[in-house]
């Protein structure tokens, strides 16, 4: 079919005729499925929030590391870990627990960023036992490492930072 009407108006049927069910379609409707998840407002839909604004941190956190780390691994972690915990505080404010309107931005930095302490000395001890234990260690390897131990200690900032997102007049979850 060379006729540019009739190829738009029997393409679908054609792909399918052809065996190719439609996979775009279904995978535009998982895409649809799991973005209607997201938008929810209950544990699992913040929890995968989480997840996702936390993907985001880590990849920032993986560009500053790489651009400072001629300065050594302790001011690449320093950098990284502040420019991806004012991203991720401030994204978690607004996406994964809707507290804007409850939180200014100033208490989200200081009151997360607070519990981001926790990370960045857990992450730098990390960092401090696999540099004294081989040389040199990868930038790839050394981020990595960071990115295990950070994703353990963000089951615990998840808990923290729904207590500390919460509505007001809400209680603490169990």
């Amino acid at each position: 079919m060379t006729c540019p009407s009739l190829l738009h108006r029997y393409r679908p049927a054609a792909a399918e005729s052809l065996g190719g069910v439609s996979h775009a379609r279904h995978l535009r409707e998982a895409v649809r499925r799991v973005v209607a998840r997201l938008r929810r407002d209950d544990v699992t839909a913040e929890f995968g929030r989480f997840v996702i604004v936390g993907g985001a941190a880590t990849l920032v956190y993986g560009l500053v590391f790489l651009t400072v780390s001629s300065f050594g691994y302790l001011p690449a972690n320093l950098a990284g870990s502040a420019a991806s915990t004012v991203l991720a505080n401030e994204l978690h404010r607004r996406l994964t627990f809707r507290a804007e309107d409850r939180v200014s931005w100033l208490s989200a930095q200081v009151e997360a960023g607070g519990v981001a302490v926790v990370g960045l000395l857990a992450t730098t001890a990390a960092l401090g036992w696999v540099n004294s234990s081989a040389d040199p260690v990868p930038a790839g390897v050394q981020i990595a490492l960071v990115t295990a131990v950070t994703g353990g200690i963000g089951v615990i900032r998840f808990v923290t930072l729904r207590w500390i997102f919460r509505p007001t007049g809400v209680p603490a979850a169990r």
